[in-house]
């Protein structure tokens, strides 16, 4: 999993409520197991019609083509519990996501998988979303050692995150990474129980 410390890129505005994992990568998408190529369908029902035909999306338009920085909404990620909807935003180059409120399960999945959740209070995140408005112009650092957003005018927005989740983050460890970083201990472990328990 990639390290996460510091970022600066465009924010790109998603100004709507409730969107549900389904909403994030539609069922049909969900044929694979690997965590690439999932962009295609990322947001597949705002971005295009019935007939397959590209609808007006902002991370299709060209000031957000890179947005790394995704401005939305409450309650984002409710719905089923896909791991696919991290893996897709992932995929498509999104690192850090900013709401009033995230569902529980899929607030956990971004952290498992390299991606930065922030909650803030909505007046903060209209003022957010207010910067991410402004196109190519719309770039925000996030800091995630110093827990701090700054605006495109330089202002800065102060947020809070569980000491463990942002030390896994600033050192990519996911679960994985997690367990071999006690690789030593797990090794010294199986070689008293080769003794203690030959049998086994």
């Amino acid at each position: 999993m990639d390290k996460f410390d510091k970022l600066t890129a465009t924010a790109a505005p998603l100004p709507l409520v409730n969107i549900d994992t389904d909403m994030i990568i539609p069922k049909q998408f969900l044929k694979t197991i690997k965590r690439t190529g999932l962009s295609e369908g990322l947001f597949f029902e705002l971005r295009t019609d019935e007939d397959g035909n590209a609808k007006d999306f902002v991370l299709d338009e060209p000031a957000y083509k890179d947005a790394q920085i995704l401005v939305t909404g409450d309650n984002f990620g409710c719905g089923s519990s896909r791991e696919h909807a991290p893996w897709a935003l992932l995929d498509a180059g999104i690192r850090c996501i900013i709401a009033p409120s995230f569902a529980d399960i899929f607030y956990n999945n971004c952290f498992k998988n390299g991606i930065l959740p922030i909650a803030l209070p909505q007046e903060q995140v209209d003022l957010l979303m207010d910067d991410a408005g402004r196109g190519s112009n719309a770039v925000i650092t996030v800091d995630l050692e110093k827990q701090e957003i700054t605006g495109p005018d330089g202002g800065t927005i102060s947020f809070e995150i569980d000491a463990f989740r942002k030390h896994c983050l600033m050192n990519g460890l996911d679960d994985i990474g997690l367990t071999m970083a006690k690789g030593e201990k797990i090794d010294s472990f199986e070689e008293r129980r080769k003794l203690s328990q030959p049998w086994a």
